[in-house]
């Protein structure tokens, strides 16, 4: 009578771990926000390429955290604060350019700096919010359950990159929705996610 008792409190809980995972994913940070700023000036389709950077940058930051977790615990100490500078600049920088940046018409061309395929695969690596992201995930929820079962933390690290992107097409999705609005109100739209980007970038020290 114990025995399934024991065996059911050890099992991998899927209800928490996707609580977490869909929570973290949906909140504000820097890929939602520059998802929905991308889209609300270009649009859903010409903002995508964006969106396909993020999916795999996301994918492979993923794997190489899960797959270094034991390393990364260790070493998090000594890199957190220079990980988190690096982070915070970047932020700061996509803050000043989406501030600067003028709306951009449905005949314009679209080749944004920001916009592209490398720019999103790029702020994956300086995104301090993915880190947390996976290693929380793995440590809390993944590891204790499937440590040293590699096809299944391949499996886990790729589900969470799905998760963020599909959060981040949302995101998209919606700024493609208030197209007209960002375009009519760029000043303003554009200022209050320079500013949401200025917050995250913050907040990363608090």
């Amino acid at each position: 009578i114990i025995a399934p008792n024991h065996l059911e409190v050890n099992m991998f809980s899927w209800i928490n771990f996707l609580s977490y995972a869909v929570a973290t994913a949906v909140t504000p940070g820097p890929n939602n926000l520059m998802s929905m700023s991308n889209a609300g000036r270009l649009g859903f389709k010409r903002a995508f390429p964006f969106n396909l950077g993020i999916l795999t940058g996301f994918a492979i930051v993923m794997l190489l955290c899960t797959f270094f977790c034991s390393a990364l615990s260790g070493l998090i100490p000594k890199i957190k604060t220079p990980m988190l500078i690096v982070g915070a600049a970047y932020m700061l920088w996509l803050a000043y350019k989406t501030f600067k940046s003028p709306p951009i018409s449905d005949e314009g061309s679209g080749s944004d700096a920001r916009s592209g395929y490398l720019s999103g695969l790029a702020l994956q690596f300086v995104n301090p919010k993915i880190y947390i992201y996976c290693i929380v995930s793995m440590e809390a929820y993944i590891l204790p359950y499937f440590q040293g079962q590699w096809v299944s933390l391949a499996f886990f690290a790729l589900l969470l990159a799905f998760i963020g992107f599909a959060f981040t097409l949302c995101w998209s999705l919606f700024g493609s929705a208030f197209k007209r609005l960002f375009s009519q109100y760029a000043r303003i739209t554009n200022t209050v996610m320079a500013l949401m980007l200025v917050y995250c970038a913050v907040s990363l020290f608090l």
